[in-house]
């Protein structure tokens, strides 16, 4: 790939998605778009760089759905589904106890690994959560990985990873060579197609947002401005969890960071410090699409 074309792809793509690609990833593109060239039927990157060019749009979901389909798996990380079960859940049934109803976000929900792990966790805290009313969203920039979680079904290595063994004959049934989690579970979830770079609003406010291992993909002033939304939508005592990569310190003063529980923040009442304003990034958006 030449540079001229390289460039082009990282302008698209952060465009599009959000993904800042530093200037020594040409590997990564040429790794992940060289199977979709050929699936299209085009002979190399040149020639898909100039069907992007020429403004097919199909081909650009394509190229960014490869680029930004990112590996998950079963309570990853461990350590945020232990603040899940130890602390935040049990301080919400206290918060909420008159209300008796709780909202939970999964950001980059991917498919459904994570979503699917909360759901898990909530449904083994049993008696206490009696009488609630409990919603999941799950969210991505990829329609084909949400079919995926929709359906909720995995292979053999997908329920090996990070699954542990009582779960998976407690909540899975096996279908054929694939396992698939119990409707009761994925009932629990609902699935929406959303890009973090757009207005999210729509979605409401929660009391948990799940945001794990999407944001090191941005820029920082795109960052900025997710927070900024973010807690927009979080109730005052709602708490957000990042990946272990990731942290909101020295970016912005809207989350304050919980000493005892890395990873997990909450909001500080603080206003939004000065960004670039949504209406840019789509503007930027709009622009590449042209």
């Amino acid at each position: 790939m030449n540079q001229p074309d390289y460039e082009f792809l990282r302008k698209l793509l952060r465009d599009k998605s959000g993904l800042d690609l530093s200037s020594d990833k040409q590997y990564l593109i040429e790794s992940r778009l060289h199977p979709l060239a050929r699936k299209a039927g085009l002979p190399g990157l040149g020639e898909l760089v100039q069907k992007l060019k020429d403004g097919n749009g199909g081909l650009t979901s394509q190229v960014v759905e490869a680029m930004t389909t990112n590996e998950t798996f079963f309570f990853r990380d461990k350590v945020p589904f232990d603040h899940f079960r130890e602390a935040i859940v049990p301080e919400l049934l206290k918060a909420r106890a008159s209300r008796k109803s709780m909202r939970i976000w999964c950001a980059a929900g991917s498919t459904g690994q994570e979503p699917y792990s909360l759901a898990m966790c909530l449904k083994e805290m049993g008696a206490a959560l009696s009488g609630w009313r409990v919603e999941i969203i799950a969210t991505d920039l990829s329609q084909e990985v949400l079919e995926k979680s929709k359906a909720g079904l995995y292979s053999q290595f997908e329920v090996q990873r990070g699954l542990p063994i009582q779960l998976l004959v407690k909540y899975f049934k096996q279908v054929g060579e694939l396992w698939q989690i119990n409707a009761d579970l994925r009932a629990m979830v609902q699935h929406r197609q959303l890009n973090l770079l757009h207005d999210f609003s729509q979605l409401g406010t929660f009391d948990v947002i799940f945001c794990r291992n999407v944001l090191i993909y941005f820029d920082q002033d795109t960052k900025i401005n997710i927070f900024g939304r973010l807690a927009k939508l979080m109730e005052p005592d709602g708490f957000l969890v990042l990946g272990a990569a990731e942290t909101v310190v020295g970016l912005t003063d809207v989350f304050k960071p919980l000493a005892e529980r890395r990873g997990l923040y909450r909001p500080s009442g603080t206003v939004a410090a000065k960004a670039p304003a949504l209406g840019m990034l789509q503007k930027m958006a709009t622009m590449a699409a042209r």
